[in-house]
């Protein structure tokens, strides 16, 4: 059975290393970027199950990408992050999530057990 893929688009290395070691624990396999533009090329190249977008990235606001990313991968579940001005939705297309949070949270968030 092949792995499922996740993205991390997220300017924070640290954050970005720790949520890669949790979905290897998981059995993901894992890809970071860091800027819109390498995340959208990952997107292309290896079609992820999960992507965590963050919104403000060195190349502009991840977030601005979203009707894109929507249109030309359907299958992909999206989660928005961000500790800025985080704003509610009871959208199904996507789920936001406010940084930071604790790892126990992360399983509800990215729809494990």
């Amino acid at each position: 059975m092949e792995n499922k893929k996740v993205l991390i688009v997220d300017d924070e290395i640290d954050f970005g290393f720790l949520m890669k070691e949790f979905f290897i624990k998981k059995g993901w396999k894992v890809f970071l970027a860091t800027s819109i533009a390498k995340g959208l090329n990952y997107m292309q190249q290896e079609k992820p199950d999960l992507l965590l977008l963050d919104n403000k990235l060195p190349d502009g606001l991840g977030w601005s990408k979203m009707e894109f990313i929507l249109e030309n991968f359907p299958g992909t579940q999206v989660v928005l992050i961000s500790a800025w001005e985080v704003p509610k939705t009871t959208s199904p297309l996507f789920t936001i999530v406010q940084k930071p949070f604790i790892k126990e949270e992360l399983p509800k968030m990215f729809m494990f057990e």
